[in-house]
């Protein structure tokens, strides 16, 4: 594992959202500082200038560098010495704000590690891949779910060719708490991700489809190559779809379905994938992060739990790992690896070393720009009542 000692300090962090009453930048903070290798020492923390500084003692951010606005922090920060100021911006707003502030960081030269889905629509998604092409910025986007040790370990079983030839993949995301419609009672969270002004053109699938799509093209590598969909509103008045269904077909005559769901009862986070090859399956589920299955026909069922000292745990499976065996390790864990593997490649660029920044252990912003191709596609097909439309794109991760 790389730290920091080429560079001689910690990363400096600036966190955009995350102010009182918000979830996924409270996430970010404990996932940045886990290994320390970061400090958060500056924020914006909300839309609202006088929120934003009530908001940064909550992080320890001093008040000279809790700004009214990410635009303040940015100048504000590229007035201090290389070493002072922050090195990389991570952005934890609603989905609407993504492009505007990940694209401002990018130009002002800052790292950035952005929440999903990358952008608002595709051609935000776009425009913000040129510019990232034209920096030497490292982008991360936080799909999770790939920094599990069991996720990766299945990815490294894929490549090798464990499972032979992939002919099948399913993947689900599970939720219920929007079976009733939370948006019409202010709760926050329901508000923003069923508001097409704020979350896009999809809500179940823009929010949590994405994961399980990104999830089914990181283990796998396989390559999209059309996608058939349908997606449902169920609840009455809401105006984004929190139901939906998609088939794929992958380039090398494989299938694939999505399923996203945010209004089964009794179902609270439940993103669980199956991968079918020609010489064995795997079954791994979120909620029970530490342990996956590989079946071959007429040998015993095999189960692999997260234990970086097992002979059968690959490279990559066991430098996910932080605690030995049976000492559960999940959500934040997770959400550590995708900022460590993004810190090694920070490192590099800080001290002139070269860095892939497309074949990279974390998800970047060429997977961004596919989450949005994907959101966009199953959208457009859905309105055609599941006509099948293309789901390649040149910048996606190949």
């Amino acid at each position: 594992m790389a730290t920091n000692d080429a560079l001689g300090r910690k990363l400096n962090m600036a966190l955009v959202g995350g102010g009182q009453g918000a979830f996924i930048g409270r996430v970010h903070c404990t996932a940045a500082v886990l290994d320390n290798r970061a400090s958060l020492v500056a924020g914006a923390l909300s839309s609202d200038p006088a929120r934003a500084k009530a908001s940064a003692p909550d992080y320890d951010i001093p008040a000279e560098r809790a700004y009214g606005s990410y635009r303040e922090m940015l100048d504000s920060e590229l007035k201090r010495p290389v070493g002072e100021r922050i090195d990389f911006v991570s952005v934890a707003t609603p989905n609407h704000t993504h492009y505007e502030i990940a694209k401002a960081a990018v130009e002002a030269g800052f790292n950035v590690i952005c929440d999903k889905p990358m952008t608002f629509d595709l051609s935000q998604a776009e425009s913000l891949a040129a510019a990232v092409d034209k920096s030497d910025v490292v982008f991360a986007v936080t799909h999770n779910y790939t920094g599990y040790p069991l996720v990766r370990q299945a990815r490294e079983m894929i490549v090798s060719g464990e499972l032979g030839e992939i002919n099948a993949v399913r993947a689900f995301y599970i939720q219920g708490w929007l079976r009733d419609p939370l948006e019409s009672m202010d709760q926050k969270q329901a508000a923003w991700r069923t508001d097409p002004a704020r979350s896009g053109a999809a809500g179940c699938f823009g929010d949590i489809a994405t994961h399980a799509y990104n999830l089914a093209r990181y283990m796998t590598g396989l390559l999209p190559e059309s996608i058939s969909c349908h997606l449902k509103t169920f609840v009455p008045g809401r105006r984004l779809d929190d139901y939906g269904t998609a088939v794929i077909r992958f380039e090398n005559g494989g299938l694939g379905t999505v399923t996203a769901s945010q209004i089964s009862h009794g179902r609270e986070n439940d993103l669980f994938i199956e991968i079918d090859g020609t010489k064995g399956a795997l079954q791994w589920r979120q909620e029970e992060p530490n342990a996956m299955t590989f079946r071959q026909n007429g040998k015993p069922h095999q189960i692999y739990t997260r234990n970086p000292n097992a002979p059968y745990m690959n490279a990559s499976g066991a430098s996910a790992c932080r605690l030995p065996s049976g000492h559960p390790e999940a959500f934040f864990e997770a959400f550590a690896n995708v900022y460590r593997s993004a810190y090694d490649a920070m490192v590099d660029r800080a001290t002139g070393k070269k860095m892939d920044r497309v074949n990279t252990i974390y998800p970047n912003v060429h997977d961004g720009v596919d989450g949005m191709n994907f959101i966009q596609q199953c959208v457009a097909s859905s309105q055609a009542n599941g006509a099948w439309l293309p789901l390649k794109h040149a910048r996606a991760r190949r």
